[in-house]
């Protein structure tokens, strides 16, 4: 479990919560989450028929620049929002079907960037994305 789930940091936060809203943070709801806003869009009428596309879109947006959703970017150029903001991970991905799970390293970021590889930048993060292919796909014969 990633913690408190997203709804809940959003009542704590006080950001208003409408019905529109409310759907797009219950479709975030869980872990080990990562969908696209087309996917996010659908599911998210499938709760409330009036939902538009661009409340969606801006209410991920927002979430985004609150910090309360992580855009993950692969492979297929699709983003992908992650609400398990609150615990460090990375992300492994099956080049395949496009499944991307979240991966907790033995030996946690099992990443250093020397004084003079940072080239007087400061580091504020860091995306490390695993390639592999599932067990499904493999059992599928899919490579």
């Amino acid at each position: 479990m990633s913690g408190v789930q997203l709804i809940d940091r959003l009542r704590d936060r006080g950001w208003r919560l409408s019905a529109q809203r409310r759907a797009v943070a219950e479709v975030l709801e869980g872990d080990n989450l990562h969908l696209s806003a087309e996917e996010i869009y659908q599911r998210a009428r499938g709760r409330l028929d009036e939902i538009s596309q661009a409340t969606v879109y801006n209410t991920l947006r927002e979430l985004v620049a609150m910090q309360e959703l992580r855009v993950v970017a692969v492979e297929d150029g699709v983003k992908r929002y992650d609400p398990n903001v609150a615990v460090a991970h990375h992300h492994l991905l099956c080049t395949s079907c496009q499944t991307l799970t979240d991966v907790h390293p033995i030996g946690g970021d099992c990443v250093a960037l020397g004084a003079e590889e940072r080239s007087g930048y400061i580091i504020t993060g860091m995306e490390i994305l695993f390639k592999g292919v599932c067990p499904q796909c493999r059992a599928a014969g899919i490579s």
